[in-house]
């Protein structure tokens, strides 16, 4: 089944339209006019013509309706089409020997064939396409014999016109029925793929947001808790400094909303700069000795926007790492250009053992946005001492990779 309004905006439905009266319409009307006619002109006795307008009438609505049960089964299914029913199968198969036997019988070699080579392409359109290609020879082939039979047999020398021209009849004919429907199941998978395109496009974005709401909402919470912690411990030995804390709270809080409507509408940007000059803040507000190695030469350095919104989004996870899974009092952050790589090494000691969710996949994912901008994030534990380096290109010119993660960041642990 398809959605007729996702049809329609494909233009499915004016396409199947046509191929119905291309593929349907067409068969059974030429089967009308070359059948049809031979039996009124021919001279026939009343049995025979008789015979012959019903076998023209069976065979007439067996094809329509057998081409037609094919058409419904919607386009792209020619790989495992239903088998149609064995009714009409039947029906269409005594019909087409009754138009075979009839004009044969009367030498007429290039009708005989008609009817045959109509059923032989319906059969055709069920088949898989290895069965389909030898019923096709098989029946081109067996064409030859019995109107070449029967001239032979009667002598009249026309030997080669009895034998080669139903067997062409049989191959045309299928061409002519197959080649429209195939173009009917190639146009159902491309519209499969633009579906399915879209609905990747639509996760796609999802997990862009949901790994920048992780960013925003996993830093902010970590360092207002944080904050929220001292304040408390300070508030009765020293209620200024308590003050001040908790103004700064407020900011955070405040800072947290304006990012996530940020990312709601789609162009907030973290960069490097602004994430390095935020950890000082957030490691000395949470007692830890950082220490800060920039090379002047990076400022300098031309790098893209978008390779800066990476490293700034890895600076921002460390932090956030170092708080939340590790009892550090030490700190580094080194951050220079070497050769064609900016380099964004962070250091701490103190880090747990066993950090509780240590299963989340924050590193991972930026790891993979990383490596797909062409450079690298790595870490390790020595002892207590953790060690995280991020790489990138100067001169990257880093793609979507950069904005659409390819993992999912927990809401929770991430290192």
């Amino acid at each position: 089944m398809h959605d007729g309004v996702s049809d329609r905006a494909a233009g499915l439905t004016s396409f199947r339209r046509y191929t119905w009266w291309a593929v349907p319409g067409t068969t059974g009307a030429v089967l009308v006019l070359l059948v049809g006619s031979w039996i009124v002109d021919a001279d026939l006795p009343a049995w025979a013509r008789a015979l012959a307008v019903a076998a023209l009438a069976t065979e007439t609505t067996a094809s329509v309706v057998l081409l037609g049960g094919r058409l419904a089964q919607g386009p792209g299914d020619d790989e495992r089409p239903e088998l149609p029913s064995a009714g009409w199968l039947s029906a269409a198969a005594t019909a087409t020997v009754v138009l075979a036997v009839l004009p044969l019988a009367w030498r007429n070699y290039g009708l005989w064939a008609v009817a045959p080579a109509v059923t032989v392409a319906i059969g055709a359109t069920y088949l898989r396409a290895g069965t389909r290609r030898w019923l096709i020879g098989g029946a081109t082939v067996l064409a030859v014999v019995p109107g070449g039979a029967v001239s032979l047999a009667q002598g009249d020398g026309e030997l080669a016109y009895a034998a080669l021209f139903p067997a062409g009849l049989v191959a045309f004919t299928v061409w002519m029925v197959l080649g429209p429907l195939w173009a009917w199941d190639v146009a159902g998978r491309l519209d499969r793929a633009r579906r399915l395109e879209a609905e990747l496009a639509v996760k796609d974005e999802r997990l862009r947001f949901a790994a920048d709401l992780h960013d925003i909402q996993g830093h902010h919470l970590q360092v207002i808790a944080l904050k929220s912690e001292l304040a408390a411990r300070l508030a009765e030995v020293d209620p200024a400094r308590a003050a001040a804390e908790m103004r700064e709270v407020r900011r955070l809080s405040a800072d947290a909303l304006r990012d996530t409507r940020a990312v709601v509408h789609g162009y907030r940007r973290t960069t490097l700069d602004d994430e390095i000059a935020g950890a000082v803040r957030v490691l000395a507000a949470a007692d830890i000795d950082a220490r800060m190695v920039l090379d002047p030469t990076a400022a300098r350095t031309d790098l893209a926007d978008s390779a800066r919104h990476l490293l700034g989004l890895v600076m921002r996870e460390s932090i956030t790492n170092v708080l939340r899974h590790s009892h550090a009092r030490h700190a580094e952050v080194d951050y220079r250009v070497t050769g064609s790589l900016a380099r964004l090494r962070v250091s701490n000691d103190g880090a747990d053992a066993h950090p509780a969710g240590a299963a989340g996949t924050g590193l991972t994912g930026l790891g993979e946005r990383l490596r797909a901008a062409g450079g690298e994030l790595t870490w390790a534990r020595d002892g207590d001492r953790f060690v995280l380096v991020a790489s990138l290109p100067t001169a990257s010119t880093t793609s979507s990779a950069s904005t659409t993660p390819s993992a999912l960041p927990e809401s929770g642990a991430t290192r």
